[in-house]
């Protein structure tokens, strides 16, 4: 099986090619003009079979992806094996988000528990006449009291 080079690999293949190009053009013009002929039908050839692969690359990456509406969507073509080790290593994040929700969740009902507690017990204790029950800034007084006897 034939591997497929990286974008890395092909810009530094390119890289190389354009400097060897480079020298052979420099000591071209001292060569006998057999010699440049059959250079020059060298590099066609050459390019040809570079454009060739080229789009052989470019064919085997469209295949490995589909567009739907304004997005770009991998196949997967290219993936490896280890399809389950990749399942369960990748839903390692979502169970830490998950756990942490229950967490604050329950964090937050415990609060919100502890809150109506100290309304109840400041209710039950305190020695109020009937009419402040039914004051609509019964709550906040009894808020207000709470956060003054904490201070």
């Amino acid at each position: 099986m034939k591997s497929v080079p990286t974008l890395r690999q092909e810009m530094a293949a390119d890289r190389i090619a354009r400097s060897i190009t480079t020298r052979l053009s420099e000591g071209e013009g001292f060569l006998p003009y057999e010699i440049t002929e059959r250079l020059r039908a060298s590099r066609e050839r050459a390019v040809s079979e570079r454009r060739r692969e080229v789009s052989v690359l470019h064919t085997q990456a469209a295949s490995s992806a589909s567009v739907q509406g304004h997005t770009v969507v991998l196949n997967g073509a290219g993936s490896e094996g280890g399809g389950w080790w990749r399942a369960i290593i990748s839903a390692i994040p979502v169970l830490a988000l998950v756990a942490g929700l229950v967490v604050y969740n329950s964090q937050m009902d415990q609060n919100g528990l502890n809150e109506v507690t100290e309304v109840d017990t400041a209710l039950l204790t305190d020695d109020l006449p009937p009419a402040a029950y039914s004051d609509p800034g019964f709550i906040q007084y009894l808020k207000t009291s709470a956060a003054a006897a904490e201070n």
